[in-house]
């Protein structure tokens, strides 16, 4: 079944490098760089290549492959000014922002962008970033009743004079943002996106999220996600959309594309990986179901660290493009992507991948069957 309009197009976005290393823990060639002068490139080639969002992320500490790190609040905003369609999602820490002083932010970030300010709310992974700045780690579903205190306080703010709040982690008192948010048609306020693969997390994001973040996941993991938000939201007469994360690797030949994956996996750095493996597991441990991200995640996914492979974008232009149709019809509007040689794959994206992807939307759009005019 097709929930979503089947005119509506499919939305893309990319991960921003905003730190180093790039999006494999491979010493595999990567070519990407996190400075400001490469990533306004790469957002403008980005933009030009049918890209609407891109994904900032959040890293505070050398961690994993990224010994260096951009804040992602300032180095989206310094992107927005830059281009001129491009939204910029940034991605955010409850309890290492007050949900006010990033509302406050947003609205400047978004008026001086005419609209085109997001943010993804995470609840946190990485337990030593918390404690090494002195803040507390909080258990599991604890962080996930923070977030929706959090993205409740930062839908008032934007949305509501004289707000009031009284939670087990945030107190408003009366209190108003001047001035709100640039006014968009059609949007109450920027987008609020979130991820995290728990019941916990898909739960939260029915009440108070407009968009829900899957880490890679195949047909069927993706699938049960989508039926578990939408029940969520539906029991509060919400609805949501998702986004999809994926690692391209489009080659000539589905074998080329192949070999890429093998040399990434080969070259991995191992004791990174593991040492990652052990920071984010504990996370699908503490639930009482044992879902969570990376909770059933084997080695090779986590060498892309957001399971991107597992989404399984690796082939042919017309491989890639046919999967990305199918997970539309399982309820995508959007996907995160990631490159290993940005400038180059973005633009190879853009030009080779994505007008097969419209062409098998316009077929879906009128036979519901997107293979049909490819039979």
């Amino acid at each position: 079944m097709i929930h979503n309009p089947p005119d509506e197009p499919l939305k893309f976005a990319y991960w921003v490098p905003n730190v180093s290393g790039g999006l494999v823990t491979s010493t595999i060639e990567q070519r990407t760089n996190y400075s400001f002068e490469y990533n306004v490139e790469l957002a403008k080639l980005a933009e030009q290549n049918g890209f609407e969002y891109a994904l900032s992320q959040v890293r505070y500490a050398s961690s994993y492959g990224a010994q260096q790190q951009h804040d992602p609040a300032a180095f989206s905003l310094g992107l927005l000014l830059n281009t001129e369609r491009l939204r910029l999602i940034v991605a955010a820490h409850p309890g290492l922002w007050h949900p006010g002083i990033l509302a406050k932010f947003g609205i400047t970030a978004d008026i001086l962008s005419q609209g085109r300010f997001a943010v993804n709310i995470v609840s946190g992974w990485f337990r030593d970033e918390f404690t090494g700045l002195g803040e507390p780690w909080l258990e599991h579903d604890e962080r996930y009743r923070r977030t929706e205190e959090f993205i409740r306080v930062l839908r008032g703010l934007w949305t509501e004079e004289n707000f009031e709040f009284s939670g087990d982690f945030y107190r408003i008192h009366g209190f108003s943002l001047r001035p709100k948010p640039f006014v968009v048609p059609g949007r109450a306020h920027p987008e609020i996106f979130q991820g995290g693969n728990s019941t916990a997390a898909r739960q939260v994001a029915g009440r108070v999220a407009d968009w829900y973040f899957s880490n890679g996941k195949d047909y069927d993991g993706f699938t049960e996600q989508v039926k578990d938000v939408r029940a969520s939201a539906a029991q509060h007469g919400r609805t949501v959309r998702f986004g999809l994360n994926g690692f391209v690797i489009a080659r000539d030949t589905e074998a080329e594309a192949r070999d890429v994956l093998r040399e990434i996996v080969d070259k991995a750095d191992r004791e990174a990986v593991e040492e990652f493996r052990k920071a984010v597991q504990q996370a699908g441990k503490s639930t009482a179901d044992g879902k969570g991200m990376w909770a059933d995640s084997e080695f090779a996914d986590l060498v892309q660290y957001n399971d991107g492979f597992r989404t399984g974008l690796i082939g042919t232009p017309e491989q890639i493009a046919h999967r990305i149709v199918e997970y539309k019809k399982r309820g995508a509007n959007l996907l995160l992507l990631g490159f290993l040689h940005y400038h180059e794959e973005v633009e190879y994206f853009g030009k080779h991948v994505l007008p097969i992807v419209r062409e098998l939307e316009t077929e879906l759009a009128r036979t519901g069957d997107p293979l049909a005019a490819h039979h």
